[in-house]
Formats: structure tokens, sequence, C-alpha cells
């Protein structure tokens, strides 16, 4: 996309975060990966049927949901930060004119950059670089450091950086639609889906369905950790568990159940992403894993 001219909004706002921006290009074998939770719902329809129907990947601006904060209204904090990070260029704009949020794979994880918020994700192609923006921290930290494909300097900051596993990723940006028959390399489903209708959904998608190994976590060790979220939701996993084990599948099931809050639910999920990880992904145990392809259907 050449924005250079600045006649629509995405244009402006990529002008504007490239003047910000300084540093090395992007490794073009690097991918963005938009990570989400594939069993959720979406005005009462599951989300993976919403995707199918509509064909695209919409921001939160158009769904009024999110597996982070909601703030996505006109003059909330989502709104706020659109508006300082892309110099107002979508603040008289429709909801579908703005951005999907993702995060940049540089550490080439195979549960995707941003596992805080979702089990499994789609991985965009090398196309959508050059329509993305970039920042380090996430943007609900009022961050300063901003890139896009064409230079920045993000991956040595957030190397440099020491964060939580769950908060190291550089957030993405990506402006346009997300068209997931053109778009997309693939819908990376966590294991815990096989053989279920979030699987049976994911092929009617126009993209190919990848797996990776999944995310598993005993309640034992689940209860070594109740500093991490607070011990509340320890025991709410503790709860939900079958058999002693939890993965993304039954949280799922546990949202759509109606009988807890999605919030809290949240907070369990942080707890499988940090401390049940599969090996390759940065949330394993340890902090940063090296990173492993991804794994084909």
């Amino acid at each position: 996309m050449d924005f250079r001219g600045g006649r629509t909004p995405q244009e402006r706002a990529l002008r504007h975060v490239a003047a910000l921006s300084r540093g090395a290009a992007v490794d073009p074998a690097l991918r963005i990966t938009l990570n989400f939770h594939p069993d959720r719902l979406v005005g009462g329809l599951p989300i993976l049927e919403v995707l199918a129907r509509d064909g695209a990947y919409v921001s939160q601006f158009v769904t009024g949901t999110s597996n982070g904060g909601l703030t996505a209204h006109p003059g909330g904090d989502r709104w706020r930060w659109e508006s300082r990070i892309f110099g107002a260029a979508y603040d008289a704009e429709p909801a579908h004119e703005r951005p999907v949020y993702g995060g940049l794979n540089f550490r080439r994880q195979l549960v995707g950059a941003a596992p805080r918020f979702g089990s499994s994700h789609f991985r965009l192609t090398g196309a959508a670089l050059r329509r993305a923006t970039f920042c380090y921290p996430d943007s609900a930290a009022e961050p300063s450091a901003f890139g896009v494909a064409a230079g920045m300097s993000l991956i040595e900051l957030a190397e440099a950086d020491e964060q939580d596993a769950l908060d190291d990723y550089i957030e993405a940006q990506v402006h346009g639609p997300v068209d997931l028959a053109r778009d997309t390399e693939a819908l990376v489903l966590d294991a815990s889906y096989r053989g279920t209708a979030v699987e049976a959904a994911a092929r009617r998608l126009p993209c190919p369905v990848e797996w990776h190994p999944g995310y598993r976590l005993p309640v034992e060790e689940l209860r070594r950790h109740p500093d991490f979220r607070g011990p509340e939701f320890v025991a709410l996993g503790a709860r939900i568990a079958e058999d002693g084990l939890l993965d993304p599948r039954i949280i799922g099931d546990a949202a759509r159940s109606g009988r807890h809050e999605l919030q809290d639910l949240k907070r369990v999920w942080h707890c499988l992403a940090r401390f049940g990880a599969p090996q390759g992904a940065g949330t394993a145990a340890g902090g940063h894993t090296p990173g492993v392809s991804t794994p084909s259907a």
C-alpha cells in the first residue's frame, strides 16, 4: 500500500507512524499473527461461523468483543489510544475502517506472537507487513516507540526488555480489510480442538488449518501459582478442570455455559497460557523459549 498521498484514513495513519519510526527494515520472512479464542461467541454466534459468513477478520470496534479490554467506543481508552498513535486519522471514521490488532512474531513462536489474547491464531501473509504499524510495548501502555515494515528498532527494544512472558510481544496494527482468503496463510488451532465443532467450523474457512501441540495444565501445577493472577482464579480453574487438567477447550466450554464471568475466565486462561504452554512457546515455564516452525496439518 502506498500511503504517501494520505488520501484514506489508512494511508494517513501509516504515514503518521512512519514519520515516528527509525531503524532497519523488518525481515520479510516474519509474520503477523492474530491470536484469539476460536470457540467464543460473537453476537450469540460461534466466532468461526461469523468469520466464515463474513470472510473477514474485523476490529473490536465492529464486534464489540475483545480478549483484552473493552474500551473500543468513542471517547473510550482504545479510541483515545488510536487517536494518539495514528494522528487522529480514524477519529471521524466508521468502525469498519479501523485496524485490527495482532503481534509481530519476531520470536517465531508456534503459538503465535501474543498468546495472551488466545490459544489459536491466524498467520497473515507477508504482504500484510507492508500495511501494518507496530508499537512496543502494548498500545494500552501509551508507548513512545513505533515502527513500520520499512524501518523500526522495536525488536531490539523488546529483546533488551525484561517482561513477563505474556507481555513479551510487539503489537501490530493491520490497516485495511483482513480478507481471510487473500490475507491469511493459515488458521493455527490448539490441539484440544481436534475432532470438535471448532475444527469442523475451521474447515469451512477459506484458508488452510494447521495445529500446534496445545496448552495443557495439571491442576496440581496450577495450584503452585496463586500469586500470578490470584487464588480465586486458581480455585475457578480447579473447579472447571476435567480429570485434573485444564486446556483451551475446557475454558471455552465454561465461557459458553454462562455460569462464569468472562473476565474471570480470562485470568484462568492467563494461568494456562503462562504455565501450561507447549515447548516452543515463549510462555513456556522458563519464560523465553526458542521458536519452532509451525507444524502443518
